[in-house]
């Protein structure tokens, strides 16, 4: 009884020496604190790099705004999205995607723009010699090539067009070693499991382990874009429709063009 006797007293001492230099009494309130916002963003594994420095330029003027990231190919995503995994924006590397989930309607209207674009290159790891050109990969020295799943992967079916353009797609098929994501493709060339791969040229500036031979002419495959749009399910529309305004802008922009993409 005594120690609770002593404890009021100090209680009642420290609120007047609080009050005696003009200091308020705050009780904290849960209501005053501002409540924060996560967002869900599924994105091509391109733009992991990009995104990932994107994230505290944001949140430097939305530090209540949490931005989580899903990356993985663009079809497998486009499919999660489909079953109903929570997603409240989808930037995909490919416009197959986002046609296909547009048609389901399962985007907000009028949120759909493109971020931007970006170039296929066939690379090979740094102590490969004599590659010079999507030709020279029918030579016996290169035993696999890394590509992406193109039914899931969009590098993979960039890659594939290019090669049936080239008509190389028959000499070579029995080489593919296929990928789920494009960053799996340039893994597989670092580590020395396929002797060439091809990728985007946004993933072959993020290693020093491979080099590029060549890039591939814009008029053998489909315009390679990378659309993004609000999913129509979002619980925090007003948030997402905020952050893909933001990577229009000039900061969001400066980032992209660092890694290699090409931002009109």
């Amino acid at each position: 009884m005594k120690r609770r006797q002593i404890l009021g007293f100090l209680g009642i001492a420290v609120a007047g020496l609080l009050l005696a230099m003009g200091l308020p009494l705050v009780t904290p309130s849960p209501g005053i604190a501002q409540s924060s916002t996560n967002i869900t963003v599924s994105a091509a594994s391109s733009l992991k790099d990009a995104l990932q420095e994107i994230k505290p330029l944001y949140q430097q003027s939305k530090s209540n705004i949490n931005i989580s990231y899903n990356f993985g190919a663009s079809g497998a995503l486009q499919q999660q999205i489909e079953q109903g995994a929570p997603a409240d924006i989808f930037i995909s590397a490919a416009k197959k995607q986002v046609d296909a989930l547009e048609q389901k309607r399962l985007l907000l209207p009028g949120s759909r723009t493109n971020l931007a674009n970006n170039s296929l290159v066939l690379i090979v790891a740094q102590d490969v010699v004599g590659i010079s050109s999507f030709s020279n990969l029918t030579d016996s020295k290169i035993k696999k090539i890394a590509i992406g799943e193109p039914r899931s992967v969009p590098a993979g079916q960039y890659g594939e067009e290019v090669l049936k353009n080239l008509q190389l797609y028959d000499q070579l098929k029995s080489k593919f070693v296929f990928a789920n994501n494009v960053r799996q493709v340039l893994a597989a060339v670092e580590s020395g499991n396929a002797q060439a791969g091809i990728v985007y040229a946004t993933d072959a500036k993020t290693s020093n382990k491979v080099k590029v031979v060549v890039t591939a002419e814009e008029k053998l495959h489909s315009p390679i874009v990378y659309p993004v749009a609000v999913i129509k399910s979002s619980k925090n529309i007003s948030a997402a429709k905020q952050f893909v305004q933001f990577l229009s802008g000039s900061q969001a922009k400066t980032v992209l063009r660092k890694y290699g993409f090409i931002v009109r």
